[in-house]
């Protein structure tokens, strides 16, 4: 099967910011790929908990049940992954970040926030990134549940920055002052991931 369908003149589509839809070096896949680093992680949504801790007023933490009750977004945006694919309008349904922000109300000194995750995985994004609108905690893909392949029952979904940022299989945000490198990062992926920069090591 050929990974990759050829982008023809939708590769010189403009954003709302100016830039190119299509960042450099990427091309368009039809389908998903599946990209994990080990297996998916066992999840029993009996047990399942969502913590929100570190430098924050309002320490949180939701089962799945009391997670289901917090404000519902529905949102359409492209994803970009290192490995060079893109897929175009993907539609998602989940939990705005900055919805939880209102919530745990993150100290002035909260610069950054680390995903954690079933199965042991971390990732790192600042405070300041993740206050665009668009930024979820998804848990729901074309109308359905999202599957654990893709990190269900919840991921992050940061469609501005490299796909490896959307970590899978969330189970907590820890609020810290400084930036930490998180699983990828420690191997030498980029601290900061903007695929419009090319920034996939550091």
């Amino acid at each position: 099967m050929n990974l990759f369908r050829n982008t023809g003149p939708v590769s010189n589509e403009i954003r709302p910011d100016g830039r190119d839809r299509l960042p450099p070096g990427q091309r368009l896949v039809d389908y998903w790929p599946v990209l994990t680093y080990g297996g998916n992680p066992p999840i029993d949504i009996n047990k399942w908990r969502f913590d929100v801790f570190g430098m924050v007023e309002e320490e949180l933490s939701f089962s799945w049940e009391e997670f289901m009750t917090l404000p519902k977004t529905e949102l359409r945006t492209d994803i970009h992954c290192v490995t060079t694919w893109s897929k175009y309008d993907n539609d998602w349904e989940g939990v705005r970040y900055l919805d939880i922000e209102a919530l745990c109300k993150p100290l002035a000194e909260a610069k950054h926030v680390i995903f954690h995750c079933y199965g042991g995985y971390t990732t790192n994004v600042s405070v300041e990134e993740l206050r665009s609108p668009e930024n979820l905690l998804v848990y729901k893909y074309d109308g359905e549940p999202l599957t654990a392949d893709h990190g269900g029952p919840l991921r992050g979904m940061i469609p501005n920055l490299y796909f490896w940022k959307s970590a899978k299989w969330v189970r907590g945000m820890e609020f810290v002052p400084k930036d930490r490198a998180g699983f990828w990062e420690m191997y030498g992926y980029h601290m900061h991931g903007d695929p419009w920069e090319e920034e996939r090591y550091g």
